[in-house]
């Protein structure tokens, strides 16, 4: 059995969330995305290309730092 790489998203500061690993992204209707190792998620809702990023949220100045609670 090949061994499956972890999933991991990580919110960026002021941008994206980075997805990694073998993950299966789906549209409203349960449709598959095209399958990549890692792709970035839009998070200012201002990218060309949703719902992926494509570097909008520079221009726009969306800023964003999430962290845990403690």
């Amino acid at each position: 059995m090949a061994e499956e790489k972890k999933v991991t998203l990580k919110i960026n500061d002021n941008g994206s969330i980075r997805v990694t690993g073998d993950v299966e992204l789906l549209d409203g209707e349960g449709k598959p995305f095209p399958k990549k190792p890692a792709f970035s998620l839009c998070m200012c809702g201002q990218s060309k290309s949703l719902p992926f990023c494509d570097g909008s949220h520079k221009s726009y100045g969306y800023q964003n730092k999430i962290r845990v609670p403690e």
